[in-house]
């Protein structure tokens, strides 16, 4: 045995695959210029100086031209701390004991949305199980919402055809959205725009759960199959098997599941896999932009008053009498009823006048204010709060800043150069955001606190049914002891109650089958439930 000097670079073999691999020039003719260039090449960070430029290198010498046409540089995947990954460290993780761990769906789906590829890549598990709880989560609870009522239904989609023309503006809106999400998934995979695709995936599947979901809900628990029951049904399927599908590239086991359940349990003649579909295809006349602001616009009016309730420690099931919205657009009859219904309130009322309900008060920003004025801080400091603060914040919102003369000097205070903050009046809540102002009116009269105290009796008793493991459409009695107040509230309220819980008959002053202590706005009482 003997060594061979002449050893050339092995990076010349890896620069030659393109043709060495078909052993051209001296065959395949044919085969080597359909593969070349490549459309698309990937490797890791360290190969620009090894494979890529190998590759470049040789191509440009031989046929004078780049051996493809597009490249991505994967960054390198570091620790939670940010980390080279090393045995030695005691840092380095086991692909496949993460695997195990967290499943392949919820990694991979974790590198795609987390930072865009050439970037390094902390692996943290509570990042990735982050990912997982909130799209691969969300989008299994959805899919399994569909199931369970198609189950109760027998529901089949291959019965009925999805009629655009007789939707309501819900199913539409999220028709939109659903196309939108497929144009964007197609467009954004097609440039190579990995994090960006799985976005428009992410968020398609939170509203389509967090909002249509929720606001369709009693459409499925319709009796018999009416109409707009079909419509719902067939827009949550349409999108449900659409996402599987524009999802597949990333979370292939879960499309898969889904797909198989969905599709091929009721057509024998779809394919029999969700990876042997085409990707879906964008239906441009159902992308509506118009419906699509004017529901983003409330999903924004929704976000605010969701924040004054928190602030003001009201439950979302006490109805509330008004909401105010100040902003620079106005929605129809019908998105104000949308938000009413949503937040439980009585009346909503768009205005550009607030100053009855709620006022600003100005600090300034030291980081700003101090290297320009830093002498004029404690004039600075008295001036603002002095403010009428909603004409002060009406000149700021105009693009004027706040101007003060102090001994002869100037003090001019752009918004940046300000703390604000909402000031609270009695009675009323207030959040501001994007332009949107929206204020709660907080004071409760004696009929609302009634309505409230029915809210959470139906939500105790349809807990207990859960608790008790009754099916959704099982009949019930409902029993109730020991609370004059709650009871008198129950008579007051009989059919409204008995048909939210599915109850054929209420008893008062006994208790048996399932029972459960409850504390309902300071009242203490006790529940029964039995199933007939």
């Amino acid at each position: 045995m003997k060594r061979v000097p002449e050893v050339i670079d092995c990076w010349f073999d890896s620069g030659a695959m393109p043709f060495a691999q078909h052993h051209y020039p001296f065959e395949n003719k044919e085969l080597f210029e359909q593969q070349f260039p490549a459309q698309f090449i990937s490797e890791a960070v360290d190969q620009t100086r090894g494979w890529f430029y190998s590759l470049m290198a040789e191509s440009t010498l031989l046929f004078d031209k780049a051996p493809y046409e597009n490249v991505i540089v994967l960054g390198h995947v570091q620790d939670e701390n940010g980390q080279k990954m090393s045995k030695s460290k005691g840092n380095a993780v086991d692909p496949f004991d993460a695997l195990r761990q967290y499943g392949a769906d919820a990694i991979r789906w974790y590198f795609y949305i987390n930072s865009a590829p050439w970037l390094p890549n902390r692996f943290s598990g509570k990042t990735v199980q982050e990912g997982q709880r909130k799209f691969l989560g969300t989008l299994w609870n959805t899919y399994a919402f569909y199931v369970l009522y198609a189950e109760i239904d027998q529901f089949d989609p291959t019965k009925y055809v999805l009629d655009y023309d007789n939707l309501t503006v819900m199913d539409r809106w999220l028709l939109s959205k659903m196309n939108t999400m497929v144009k964007t998934v197609d467009e954004s995979l097609g440039s190579y725009k990995i994090p960006e695709a799985a976005r428009a995936l992410d968020d398609f599947v939170d509203e389509l759960s967090n909002w249509y979901v929720r606001r369709s809900r009693e459409r499925f628990w319709a009796k018999d199959m009416p109409q707009d029951k079909i419509n719902a049904y067939m827009t949550l399927y349409t999108a449900l098997v659409t996402v599987a599908k524009a999802a597949a590239p990333m979370v292939p086991f879960m499309a898969e599941d889904i797909y198989r359940n969905l599709v091929c349990s009721v057509d024998a003649s779809a394919p029999e896999s969700v990876h042997l579909c085409d990707f879906p295809v964008a239906n441009e006349q159902y992308i509506d932009e118009d419906l699509e602001n004017n529901m983003k616009r409330v999903l924004d009016v929704v976000v605010l008053a969701r924040a004054c309730r928190n602030t003001s420690g009201i439950k979302n099931r006490q109805p509330i009498g008004t909401m105010f919205v100040k902003a620079d657009f106005e929605l129809s009859k019908f998105y104000e009823e949308i938000i009413a219904e949503e937040l439980n309130v009585k009346e909503v009322v768009f205005t550009q006048d607030v100053k009855d309900f709620t006022s600003y008060a100005f600090k300034p920003q030291l980081r700003t204010v101090g290297p320009k004025y830093g002498r004029f801080l404690g004039q600075i400091r008295q001036a603002l709060s002095e403010l009428d603060g909603n004409a002060a914040m009406e000149q700021l919102n105009a693009g004027n800043p706040l101007t003060f003369h102090f001994d002869g000097n100037e003090v001019v205070l752009e918004k940046e150069d300000l703390l604000i903050d909402t000031a609270q009046v009695e009675g009323y809540v207030s959040e501001s955001d994007k332009g949107i102002t929206v204020v709660l009116d907080t004071n409760l009269s004696e009929a609302l606190i009634e309505e409230g105290f029915v809210r959470e009796i139906i939500s105790k008793i349809q807990t207990m049914r859960k608790e008790a493991d009754f099916e959704v459409m099982d009949k019930i009695i409902v029993n109730v002891d020991k609370n004059d107040r709650i009871i008198s509230v129950i008579r007051e309220n009989l059919d409204e109650i008995m048909a939210e819980v599915l109850a054929e008959k209420v008893e008062f002053g006994k208790i048996s089958g399932y029972e459960k202590q409850w504390n309902i706005n300071g009242e203490t009482v006790v529940f029964g439930v039995e199933r007939i």
